[in-house]
Parts: C-alpha cells; sequence; structure tokens
C-alpha cells in the first residue's frame, strides 16, 4: 500500500540521451522522490544508447516497463531504422537481455504503467493523427476505450507515453491519464499512420511528479533543463539532423 505522503517521479522516452537523463535524475532527487516509475523506450536514438541504459540498470529505485523502441531493438538488426542501429551498435548482450526481462505492461498498487496504451506500445492514447498528418487532442470515447478493459479495476492513474507530449486526461470513471512527456526527445517524425511530426518546441527534459495525498494522488508536470550540446554533436555525427534540432530547440521542422 502506498503511503499518503509518499512522492514518485515518472519519466519515459528517453531515447539514449543520457545527459538529459542525468539532469532529470538530479532534479528527481533534489525533490525528495523515492520511487521512479519509467514507461520505456529507454535507448533507442543516435545519442548515447549505453550510457542511459548503464544510468537506468544502475538506479535500484526504478521501474521500468519495455516500449515499442525497446521492442525494435529486441528484434533482426537487419530491420532497424537508422537511429535504431545507431543504438542497437553500442548495446552489450547484458543491455538486450535487461530489455528483453522487461513487462510490457505493469500494475503498481493503483497505477498502470504501459508505453503506449495498455494493450498497444505503438498507438498515440492521448493525441491522434488526421488523414492530413495533423496531430489532435483525440475524442473523449476513444480516449474511453484504451481503458475499457481495465474500468472497475481500482486504477487511479494510467501511466503512459510514446507521444512525447506531456499531458493530463481524466475519464469517464474518474481516473486520469498521465503521460508526463520526454526526457530526452522532444519531437520527432513518424510515417505511421501517415506522415506526420510531434514537436513540442520546448527542448527541456520533461518528467512528471506524482504524490500520495488524503484524497488521491496529486500530479504534477515538471521540466528540466539541462547542457544538450553533447548530444546535438553525437545526433551531427549519426547524420541525424533533425534530432540535432529538436534536441536544441524543441522545434523537429525548420
Amino acid at each position: 500500500m502506498i503511503e499518503v505522503g509518499e512522492r514518485w517521479a515518472v519519466i519515459a522516452d528517453c531515447h539514449g540521451n543520457a545527459d538529459a537523463l542525468a539532469a532529470t535524475l538530479t532534479e528527481i532527487d533534489r525533490l525528495g522522490a523515492t520511487r521512479i516509475l519509467n514507461l520505456g523506450d529507454h535507448a533507442s536514438g543516435p545519442l548515447a544508447a549505453a550510457e542511459t541504459l548503464d544510468l537506468i540498470m544502475a538506479s535500484s529505485d526504478m521501474t521500468s516497463v519495455r516500449g515499442n523502441h525497446d521492442r525494435y531493438l529486441l528484434g533482426d538488426p537487419a530491420t532497424l531504422a537508422p537511429s535504431d542501429a545507431v543504438a542497437y551498435a553500442e548495446l552489450t548482450p547484458d543491455h538486450l537481455r535487461w530489455l528483453a526481462d522487461l513487462p510490457a505492461t505493469l500494475r503498481v498498487d493503483d497505477l498502470f504503467l504501459c508505453h503506449a496504451t495498455p494493450a498497444r506500445d505503438d498507438v498515440y492514447w492521448l493525441q491522434d493523427v488526421t488523414a492530413t498528418g495533423q496531430v489532435v487532442q483525440r475524442a473523449r470515447a476513444e480516449v474511453d476505450g484504451f481503458a475499457a478493459d481495465h474500468m472497475g479495476e481500482g486504477i487511479q492513474i494510467y501511466l503512459c507515453g510514446h507521444t512525447h507530449v506531456p499531458g493530463i486526461v481524466q475519464l469517464s470513471d474518474g481516473a486520469l491519464v498521465v503521460n508526463p512527456g520526454s526526457v530526452g526527445l522532444p519531437g520527432y517524425d513518424d510515417d505511421a499512420p501517415v506522415p506526420h511530426v510531434v514537436e513540442s518546441g520546448d527542448p527541456a527534459a520533461r518528467f512528471a511528479l506524482i504524490e500520495r495525498a488524503q484524497n488521491g494522488w496529486q500530479v504534477e508536470l515538471r521540466r528540466v533543463t539541462y547542457d544538450a550540446s553533447r548530444m546535438v554533436g553525437l545526433a551531427l555525427k549519426h547524420q541525424r539532423p533533425g534530432w540535432a534540432r529538436v534536441l536544441e530547440t524543441g522545434w523537429y521542422t525548420t
């Protein structure tokens, strides 16, 4: 049972950004959070995959689930996209075993952890993409629908990542869906379901702070500034200018 007054941190989507993660962990420690819930996509990116996983694996107070890019890293190396391939080349067998052992979802008391939705690790929960590639708020009925199989189970907060967009939405049963945003990558482009771009416009690392109160959980979305220059240099070294731009500015597009 989680006691009143306990303060936890929620992180997601580090994507190999070791410097953003280190700054975030320092801020989490300063705020007195005693446990960290990590929603996946730990290492994938043209940055510092092994260094990032070393930080995560050394943290005794962190609980993690697997993201879609973690799953990709466990597949056929010949099929990996460019940024995943850079990360894979850095990882050791121990790193890959650790990723393979992660659960896809996890229940922690009245919290439900997943990377994207309870059933899928590659579907946006709170956002939708239109036929013309615009990223918009998903309709309430659809947001509710992703939690339908778990309503009535006493879940107070569903924790998800994947979109890299911080946000909090209340479901029809009163539970919250909380996306802490991305620690390591404030924007990206994707071609599924159609080509689109997600960008926060803010290069800061993001996380959420949750605290058990008498009347339930209190949630606060937080941002952490850090020196991104080393990560920008690594992105450029690996010929990923979009990554470099978004790490420096928060904008993926020019």
